[in-house]
């Protein structure tokens, strides 16, 4: 009887027969689509906040405004998760949810330079946060569903290196926009918001839907096994059994994931109040402002771009040399010293005060970031059952967006009196956070992960 439950059980989780292995060019296909959605979470983090700057929103309830990313992302993620576990279409398990996603994702990214106003800018981020979670947690998802589990973490490091490679791309085009295309920087529309902005949103746009596509295309998901088919047609399809079957996978979640949330809460209310603050750090640093509508601030703006896109540029090769490290020496170990690496560049930053200091303390932010997108999803994909994947990594991805909504809810109430209203305070306050997050990965034991 209990090797019949067994087979069954492999059966449902599509691990009756090996999944064939790909090759590095397949992989760096089923994951271009990642290049296109990280390209507009890129676009997001080096201009929403300046964006709402100048259409008159002050520093104080940045963190307020920018509560799409992590409401959508609890919301969506994993009712798409639990709903993509049990979708059988014709066009596949997560494909249909890409899709989806992959529209709205440009509809949000061509209108928000056109934003007339704050409520206007909010009202965009929505959809287009909507848009990129709706087709985030099914692509993690897809990984896991494609690749043999002996590539997962060069699938997960795949996404993450295309994560350092497009918000390189994403942060620093309008930089080249000025410097090799003769833009002015200074050049503005009615609303405030730079020609730059115009140009490289329209860039995005494009980039989200065509990567998608080509991904779906080149390498599609690969069948259901039929028992498969008979588990996903006998299960319930209605609200009530979806938020059911969120909270069963909450109640039953495997040890080391709990573990795994300690450490995503304090990297992410870290990453939150960098991705806000770091543009405000440098104006004060370097450019001796905090005026939003200054040229010092657009300088500031633009150098942040520029900067955002070399520590990009160091996730990307980072990532890659993860690949053999992790498999060496395990993935906890790798991802500790990238936080710490992380956490000691965010509390030199503010330090500098000079363009060109800032780029060495990067560095370590570069390192951290390459780890973030890519090392915990190989913990996570060891520790849970395939068939719940999707409901499990949407809620996973809820440990990203509740960090996230804390942030907004508790940072306006001590940004002034406890930081100073300093934005450089604020940097220090995330690395010193990131330490923290590496302390909590190392309470997960390697037993826990099966490595």
């Amino acid at each position: 009887m209990a090797q019949v439950m067994a087979a069954t059980s492999a059966a449902l989780d599509g691990s009756a027969e090996a999944k064939p292995r790909l090759s590095l060019l397949r992989i760096i296909e089923m994951n271009l689509g990642f290049l296109g959605l990280q390209f507009s979470f890129g676009l997001q983090q080096g201009n929403m906040a300046p964006i709402y700057s100048y259409l008159g929103a002050d520093e104080a309830s940045l963190p307020i405004l920018q509560l799409a990313g992590p409401m959508t992302g609890l919301i969506v993620q994993p009712i798409i998760g639990a709903m993509s576990d049990r979708t059988n279409s014709r066009w596949g398990r997560r494909t249909p949810y890409f899709l989806i996603g992959a529209i709205l994702c440009t509809l949000g990214l061509f209108f928000m330079p056109l934003s007339s106003s704050i409520l206007m800018a909010a009202s965009l981020l929505w959809i287009l946060d909507a848009g990129n979670n709706i087709t985030m947690e099914p692509y993690r998802a897809y990984v896991s569903d494609r690749l043999d589990e002996s590539q997962h973490n060069v699938g997960f490091l795949t996404q993450s290196a295309f994560t350092g490679l497009a918000q390189c791309l994403a942060l620093g085009t309008p930089a080249l926009l000025v410097g090799m295309f003769g833009m002015n920087k200074d050049a503005i529309g009615g609303n405030n918001i730079p020609d730059t902005v115009y140009v490289v949103f329209t860039i995005g746009a494009v980039l989200s839907l065509s990567t998608i596509l080509w991904s779906v295309i080149r390498v599609p998901e690969l069948p259901l096994t039929d028992a498969q088919k008979v588990h996903i047609d006998a299960q319930p399809k209605t609200v009530a059994s979806t938020f059911r079957e969120i909270w069963d996978a909450i109640r039953e979640m495997p040890k080391p994931m709990r573990k795994l949330g300690v450490m995503m809460l304090f990297q992410w209310y870290a990453m939150g109040i960098y991705w806000t603050y770091v543009t405000y750090s440098i104006a004060r640093s370097v450019y001796n402002t905090s005026e939003p509508v200054s040229d010092g601030f657009r300088s500031a703006v633009l150098t942040n771009g520029t900067m955002g896109a070399f520590y990009n540029a160091v996730a990307f090769i980072a990532a890659l040399v993860m690949m053999p490290l992790v498999r060496k020496i395990g993935p906890r170990y790798v991802h500790a010293v990238a936080l710490v690496s992380g956490g000691l560049g965010m509390l030199a930053i503010p330090q500098m005060t000079e363009v060109s200091w800032l780029f060495p303390a990067a560095v370590g932010v570069g390192i951290c970031w390459g780890s973030i997108m890519g090392t915990p999803y190989v913990m996570l994909a060891s520790c849970i059952p395939p068939r719940r994947t999707g409901v499990y990594m949407g809620i996973f991805n809820m440990m990203i967006v509740i960090p996230m909504l804390l942030n907004a809810a508790t940072f306006p109430f001590y940004y002034e009196p406890l930081l100073g209203g300093d934005a450089r305070n604020a940097l220090m306050l995330a690395g010193v956070l990131l330490v923290c997050a590496a302390l909590a990965v190392l309470r997960v034991r390697d037993d826990e992960l099966g490595t």
